[in-house]
């Protein structure tokens, strides 16, 4: 078999590395008046609102090479950007992309990570803009920011759920966590085994979900096509108990969940039982499924009801009746925030 090319990033310095990674950038909206290659992109957004979020991705930290191909991870590290942006009730205009990176990586492995930034982009309709790359003394170093644009007074933020407000959350839960211990296992088997082939037990759907996810555009232009504005909003990273409980905190509110109606894949949902795992514990813990969790008003149930990627699983409280999770059986207990770790911090 031919091996594969490798060129040196040395070979080419910082400002030929740009524009070979930026030659075939596109420019898909009127908002942006000037684009990469100059000191600073310019960006005009005709009286809407912008807004800004920013994400930084630390090997090692939050994505490991062992088994995250390149190109998915360019994918993924614009996606969760993106998701934030649709958190706020916006639509994502442009992004920019920094790296840091040491002398393992070469052209041809940044050109891949790139190709799943450009799939992104083109997904999405989002602009590519600028950035930066410099070298690390170790592994890569993502940054990835986000800019969006937003109607005057629309935007959506944590702190407006109100006693009586309807939860919701877009999509399933509990399956990026499902398939990140998936590929802990088999990276873990293959450490012991010195290079034993992976089986993945044709999880196609929970890998995915942790490799490749996708922001939820599709729930906010419903928002917008049926003329519904959440009370409060946002994306499911850290899983649904913390970023529940973001919610009721910024709110000043309390909250009943039930168990019964937070939504699985069902395939995820038996793997989880072949794993011993509680699926109720990988939603509420598990994170990085970047779904919408919002709260909307009674009034709009109806509305919310008739999208089936939409689930309603409670409702918002006094603050003084605290925040609670009501089992299948009936039993209710105290929403606890366990945290989503990053990969790394299991040994």
């Amino acid at each position: 078999m031919q091996e594969e090319s490798r060129t040196e990033v040395s070979s080419l310095g910082e400002f030929a590395l740009i524009d070979h990674l930026t030659k075939n950038n596109e420019t898909r909206n009127a908002s942006t008046v000037l684009s990469v290659g100059d000191d600073a992109a310019v960006i005009d957004h005709f009286g809407k609102q912008t807004v800004v979020t920013t994400d930084l991705l630390i090997e090692g930290i939050h994505f490991d090479l062992m088994y995250t191909p390149l190109r998915h991870l360019g994918y993924k590290s614009v996606v969760v950007n993106l998701s934030d942006v649709y958190a706020m009730n916006a639509i994502p205009q442009q992004i920019t992309m920094s790296i840091a990176f040491s002398n393992r990586f070469s052209v041809e492995a940044l050109s891949e990570l790139y190709e799943g930034v450009y799939a992104a982009c083109g997904n999405y309709n989002v602009d590519l803009v600028g950035g930066d790359t410099t070298s690390s003394q170790r592994g890569l170093i993502i940054s990835v920011t986000a800019l969006g644009e937003v109607a005057p007074g629309n935007f959506v933020t944590r702190s407006g759920a109100k006693k009586g407000d309807l939860i919701c959350v877009s999509g399933d839960l509990g399956s990026a966590f499902l398939g990140l211990t998936l590929l802990e296992r088999e990276k873990k088997i293959w450490l012991e085994t010195q290079g034993a082939q992976p089986d993945f037990e044709e999880q196609k759907y929970i890998v995915q979900r942790i490799l490749k996810p996708e922001a939820r555009k599709d729930i906010v232009n419903f928002f917008a096509e049926e003329n519904i504005k959440p009370t409060a909003m946002l994306d499911v990273s850290d899983g649904l108990s913390s970023d529940l409980l973001h919610i009721c905190k910024q709110s000043t509110g309390g909250c009943i969940l039930y168990e019964e109606k937070i939504p699985f894949n069902e395939d995820a949902r038996q793997f989880a039982y072949k794993l011993e795992l509680d699926p109720t514990a990988c939603a509420l813990s598990g994170g990085e499924d970047y779904e919408l969790l919002f709260t909307v008003d009674q009034a709009d149930y109806d509305t919310v009801s008739k999208n089936k990627d939409i689930s309603v699983i409670g409702y918002i409280t006094e603050p003084e009746k605290g925040k609670k999770i009501i089992t299948r059986g009936g039993s209710e207990h105290d929403l606890v925030a366990q945290g989503w770790n990053p990969i790394n911090v299991k040994g």
